[in-house]
Parts: C-alpha cells; structure tokens; sequence
C-alpha cells in the first residue's frame, strides 16, 4: 500500500510539475524530457538487474556457506547473555529465544531470506507468551524484538556493496565500515529508548559489558578515524574493510571444512539464489526507477530538493546531504523505493561522490520500519502497537544523523 502511494506520488507530482512549466513558463518540451527520461531509466534499471547476477551470486554462495556451516548458531551463542537481559519476560531456556537470536544473526550475516521466516516464527512464539490479557496488544518483548529487526544492524551490507559495484565505484566496499558503524548507533539508540519505556535494567553488569564495551569500541573507532588525514583514513577504512570481508570468507570456508560441510556445493546453492533474486528484483527495480526519473525530468525533484535545502539552510546545515535525503526519508516507508532513491543519487552524482555514498549509507543504516511492523506485528493479530513505533523512528532519525557525521569523517566533501 505504502510503496503504491509513492509510486502514484512520483507520477502526479511529475505530471502537474510538467504542467506549471508548460503553462507558466511555455516549455513544450518538458513532457518528452519526461517521457524520455522514463525510457531511459527503464533500460538502466534492467541492465543494473542483470549486472547484479554475478556479484550477488558471489556474496550469497560465501553466505550460504556460513548458514551450513553454523556461522548463525555461533553468533546466537556469543550474544546470548544480552538478549536474557533485554527479554526479562521470556522464561529461561525457552526455545523463542534461539529463534530470535537466528533471526537477528541472520540479519546481521544479511541473510534476509532466513531472517524473515525466522522472526515470523519468533513473533508467534512471543504472542504466545503475550502476558497481557487484551492480545491484540504487543508485549515488551515483541516491542524490543520488532525494533531490534528495525534498527537494520548488520554486519555485511552484501546488497549495498553489489549495487555499488554495478554504478562503477572505485571500491565498492569503502562504505562497510561507516555503515557499520553509523547502524551500530541505530540500534543502541532503539535499545536504549525502549529501556526506558520498558524499565530494562541496564545497570546489570552483563548489559554494561556488553553495552558499554560496544560503545566505547565504536566511539574509539571515530576518535581515531577523525584525526586521520583524509589519504590515511582513505587507506586504513579500505584495508579494515578488505581484511574482514576477506577474513569472513575464508572464516566461513574454514568452518566448513571443520563441520565436514561440502563448501562449493554450499556456494552453488547460493549462488543460485543470487541469480534468482536478481531476476526477481527487475520488476520493482524497473517500476521504482522509472517513477524517479518521471519525477526527476519533470523538473519536481529539483523543486523538492530546493525546499529541503532552504529548510536546512535555517538551522546552518550544508547542502552536501541533500541529495542523499530522499533514500532517509524513503528507508522507514519501503526498502525499494530507498533502493531507488539510492541507485539514482548514485547515476546522478556517481558511486564514489558524496551524496552517492551517504545515499548507500542511509540505506545501510535503518530497516523499513513500517513494513516490519506490518509483517511482524499483523502476522500474529496485534494491533495495538504501544510504543513500538516511537523507539523505532527514534532509531531511525540517530541512525541518519550518525550517518551524516560518519559521512563527513570518512568521506569529506571535496577531499
């Protein structure tokens, strides 16, 4: 529904953009720039579909490898002593804990298509366990549970990374590290605002190992990235980035081999997920980019995108960002349509300009916030979602303000 709503948004506010300019200013030309701009964004979209087929049958036959050999278990395992803290009402060694610690490594690994069977069946676990009497109404741990899927932490931005790679950026994978860390802040601002909605116990010593420990790693990494020269900082977020991807791959490959698990026939099952997933994006990708450029040639993205940075310009803030902000403000509402806006800041501005990176990073940092509450919460009859929503955009607006400062560490406009 929502993803409808933008997509008729696009086309009617090109059409009366076309209109105004017609009518007021007499270019008779602007609805073939519009119908034009359709063609030829229909034409991209396709070729940026099919150029994805072998990088992301790459990263999803290395990830397949991890599932089968157990990456996902091990990581359920490490943050355990967490989650019994941020889930008090969960009775101990129930089993819709191990289903939402294989949901949430999931994610974190970016295996969406694990990820989502798997909160589902976690959601209808935690509505069994719904203390309250009214069980349309969400309980604290479907709460935390929805918000930590919507805060979006992930640990291998496989999607981002493939889609930069088909713009032609000069490394794709320079944006893994401030992603990482601008996602990291995303999720402990949704935990924190949940704790104090749902009184979580944060002074326990286990919580503040953990919590604490985190931060103080992140904040170390931003302190000493920010006092780099931008050809050091290029440098050392390049090598960081190379050494744990390539360290997760050849990880995974060594756990195969001790779980005895057959590697390549992993890959190649993935492999093929990834050449089905990219045959499956095209429609979306096609209906979403199309509706961008409509928009875009119309001359109404311009309009928009004057109006932002006036409103900006109030508060002191540069016009850098404001190309980048149709994929922050498009994030909570649909995940294609963030797409879309992404790829074409990206075809705009190029891969590796400002705007094209914190586009990615924004993408990177958040989830669709409202799909998940939509999917999660009605898969199981809840309706009143009580504070659910609040935590969740909370963490999605520090989770772009962090991107924004992140962007301005890593990559300097003009650097």
């Amino acid at each position: 529904m929502v993803l409808n709503v933008i997509w008729l948004v696009f086309f009617f506010g090109a059409f009366i953009a076309c209109m105004v300019q017609w009518i007021g200013f007499g270019n008779t030309e602007i609805f073939n720039k519009a119908i034009m701009g359709a063609f030829d964004m229909s034409k991209t979209a396709f070729e940026i579909a099919l150029g994805l087929t072998g990088i992301l049958s790459l990263w999803l036959g290395i990830l397949k490898i991890g599932e089968k050999a157990g990456a996902v278990q091990i990581l359920a395992k490490i943050v355990q002593p967490l989650f019994t803290r941020l889930f008090p009402e969960i009775p101990k060694g129930h089993p819709v804990m191990g289903t939402m610690l294989m949901n949430i490594s999931a994610n974190m690994l970016g295996l969406d298509n694990a990820a989502t069977p798997m909160g589902l069946k976690a959601m209808k676990q935690l509505q069994e366990l719904n203390p309250n009497e009214d069980k349309e109404k969400a309980s604290d741990s479907q709460i935390m549970f929805l918000v930590l899927n919507a805060s979006g932490l992930t640990l291998i931005p496989v999607s981002i990374m493939t889609y930069r790679a088909q713009m032609g950026a000069s490394n794709p994978s320079d944006i893994f590290l401030p992603i990482l860390l601008a996602t990291f802040c995303s999720t402990i601002a949704g935990i924190l605002c949940l704790s104090f909605f749902q009184k979580v116990k944060l002074k326990d010593p286990v919580t503040v190992a953990w919590l604490g420990g985190l931060s103080a790693v992140v904040i170390a990494l931003m302190f000493y990235f920010s006092h780099l020269t931008a050809e050091a900082l290029g440098t050392t977020s390049l090598l960081v980035s190379g050494v744990v991807l390539f360290g997760i791959i050849v990880a995974f490959l060594a756990l195969a081999v001790y779980k005895k698990i057959q590697a390549y026939e992993a890959f190649v099952e993935g492999a093929k997920e990834g050449f089905h997933t990219a045959v499956m994006i095209i429609p979306n990708l096609v209906a979403i980019l199309v509706g961008v450029a409509v928009f875009r040639a119309s001359g109404a993205m311009d309009l928009l995108m004057d109006g932002i940075s006036a409103l900006l310009g109030l508060f002191g803030a540069g016009n850098d960002v404001v190309p980048a902000l149709p994929t922050a403000f498009m994030k909570p509402l649909s995940g294609s349509g963030a797409r879309g806006m992404m790829i074409d800041a990206m075809k705009a501005l190029g891969p590796d300009s400002f705007a094209g990176r914190l586009s990615c990073m924004f993408q990177g940092t958040t989830d669709t916030t409202f799909y998940i509450i939509a999917v999660y919460f009605g898969s199981v009859g809840v309706r009143k979602t009580r504070h659910a929503v609040t935590c969740a955009l909370i963490a999605d607006l520090v989770g772009v303000i962090a991107a924004i400062a992140i962007a301005y560490i890593f990559f300097p406009p003009g650097a």
